[in-house]
């Protein structure tokens, strides 16, 4: 009595969060959230934000730059300031507006924003990658939960069958044509039934809890079914599109390109430089919004200037060294990239194709288990068929039942690896 009052309580604590505050969601609703909330994805704008930036700022380097600056100050003693006469208790005001642009820069800021374009397309790329990859972490705790949610069933089903078995074999043994070891093995059944729908209730918690978190909820989130199973796409002509288009391949080739232009940068420290400045300054008593008339000292400059570092310590030598090593890293990355999506390509679609076809295995299974299941019920309450024979049929129908679960939802899981790979829905 007390051990059954212990699993009664223990139920009640694993059951009781799965009903309190649980929310539904559908499959695209999750996925909808999930790439609103998910860390990953904040990252990945972020990412092609800073990358907009970093290219805005490359073009931004054509245009001349534009300084104004004003000062005042006041004179406490009669003086000469810039070859004006100041007295006590003036201000002077020194105004200024200076233009600058450099004319030729060994043509680093044509590399630079070869480097700010290729980021700006590796970010793109990245941002579909992580789209894909949230999209099937959120697919994986969805269908986790829909199967969890029918483990229960299956578990509670298997219950029921238990408690039907041992009600049939306390009845045999009262009317003699049953021993007691058939009770005894009935209630061993029973009892491991229990355990597993309790495991099965445990797991079904765990499943929304981690959908919830996936979707951004607090509380237990419940997946709404879809009971359309979507058809074996056809992958016969997916592999070299998608290899040549897959979100890692096109972000890995526009990192090489970055570096590639990161090398030319480094390069350019080798030509000279030269830039133009143009620059107005007024001096004088009179105030900036009333205008630079005289007695106002005004300056206009126009100053053309060269540069050419000849040598600084072998520094321009060792970026170009390190340029060049990340240049053929990310050259190599992007080789490997495209083999790796090759075989991960390769191995998904093989699983894909092989959950499917499981599919139709498990439901013949299951037909096959459930009329044996059946038939040796029937055995056993006319003394064909012993105690042993009954409780192997009930475990290969559980077994069977679960395999359906199973094998359903990873094909669905499979289908989902598929095009977090292509980077695209299939």
């Amino acid at each position: 009595m007390r051990r059954i009052t212990a699993v009664g309580i223990l139920a009640i604590v694993i059951t009781a969060p799965a009903t309190a505050q649980q929310a539904e969601v559908t499959l695209q609703d999750a996925v909808r959230r999930a790439l609103q909330v998910q860390p990953a994805m904040v990252q990945a704008r972020g990412d092609a934000s800073n990358a907009d930036a970093q290219r805005l700022a490359a073009f931004g380097a054509f245009i001349p730059s534009v300084t104004l600056n004003s000062s005042a100050f006041r004179q406490s003693q009669p003086s000469i300031v810039n070859g004006l006469p100041a007295q006590s208790g003036t201000y002077t005001f020194n105004t200024g507006l200076t233009l600058n642009v450099e004319l030729f820069d060994g043509l680093r800021r044509l590399h630079r924003v070869r480097n700010a374009s290729a980021t700006v397309a590796a970010a793109d790329a990245g941002y579909v990658n992580q789209r894909f990859q949230v999209t099937l972490l959120t697919k994986q705790a969805f269908y986790n939960a829909l199967a969890a949610e029918e483990l229960v069933r299956v578990a509670d089903a298997q219950v029921r069958r238990a408690q039907q078995q041992l009600q049939i074999s306390v009845e045999k043994l009262r009317a003699g044509s049953a021993t007691r070891s058939d009770s005894l093995r009935s209630t061993v059944e029973y009892g491991n039934a229990r355990i597993a729908l309790l495991q099965a209730r445990a797991g079904l918690a765990t499943a929304l809890a981690n959908l919830g978190r996936q979707v951004g909820i607090d509380n237990l989130v419940r997946a709404v079914p879809d009971t359309a199973l979507p058809p074996l796409p056809d992958t016969t002509a997916l592999r070299p599109p998608a290899i040549a288009n897959a979100p890692q391949v096109v972000q890995a080739d526009a990192q090489a390109r970055a570096a590639a232009a990161s090398v030319w940068d480094q390069r350019s420290q080798y030509l000279p430089t030269l830039s133009v400045t143009y620059s107005t300054s007024s001096q004088g008593l009179i105030k900036p919004w009333e205008g630079f008339d005289l007695p106002n000292r005004n300056l206009n400059q126009l100053r053309f200037t060269l540069s050419w570092p000849l040598f600084n310590g072998f520094a321009r030598e060792q970026q170009q060294t390190t340029a060049v090593v990340q240049r053929d890293i990310a050259q190599a990355r992007a080789e490997d990239t495209r083999r790796q999506v090759n075989a991960s390509l390769t191995q998904q679609i093989a699983a894909l194709a092989t959950t499917y076809e499981q599919i139709s295995i498990a439901r013949a299974n299951l037909a096959a288990a459930t009329e044996d299941l059946r038939v040796q019920n029937e055995r056993y309450r006319v003394g064909a068929a012993t105690i042993l024979d009954l409780l192997t049929s009930q475990a290969a129908l559980t077994q069977a039942e679960v395999n359906v679960v199973q094998t359903r939802f990873n094909y669905l899981i499979a289908r989902a690896q598929v095009e977090a790979v292509v980077g695209r829905t299939l």
